[in-house]
């Protein structure tokens, strides 16, 4: 969670927080998709967190990427800003937030996938067509959204 945003809790508490969230979803070279496994919820969802204060979004999306998996992004391309009420969502711990996702696609990265250890429980790749179903429900819209761009439906 992005310092900024710990700030705010410590003055709302679990109110909702209106949030830019920036996102990757990484494909590899056999068109899988890289998911992980949070800590918080053990649920699969795609790379990504919270902008913090005066950051480049993109370069958000690049750090979220590197810390969660050890990947580097050598380009992202955008996919879409994703808002509304499908992006609401409840930390395990009570905190609630409104979630303006804008989230980027990776195909090109470099480095060697390792789990962020206070975040990630795993990481794995999937076929585009055999996505799990336990995600986590904020991540569904981009993830419909990249599926319909190859014409495939979940």
């Amino acid at each position: 969670m992005s310092g900024y945003i710990m700030d705010l809790r410590q003055l709302v508490g679990h109110r909702p927080l209106l949030q830019c969230g920036a996102s990757v979803i990484v494909e590899n070279d056999k068109g899988e998709v890289l998911l992980q496994r949070r800590a918080d919820n053990h649920l699969l969802g795609y790379c990504g967190g919270s902008v913090e204060l005066y950051e480049v979004v993109e370069d958000a999306a690049r750090r979220e990427l590197l810390e969660e998996t050890g990947l580097c992004a050598r380009e992202l391309t955008m996919l879409g800003v994703f808002s509304g009420p499908e992006l609401r969502y409840t930390y395990p711990n009570g905190d609630q937030v409104s979630t303006i996702d804008v989230v980027f696609v990776c195909k090109q990265y470099s480095g060697t996938l390792t789990p962020q250890w206070d975040e990630v429980e795993e990481l794995r790749f999937f076929a585009p067509d055999a996505l799990p179903r336990a995600m986590t429900s904020s991540n569904v819209p981009a993830l419909r959204a990249y599926l319909a761009q190859k014409g495939l439906a979940w």
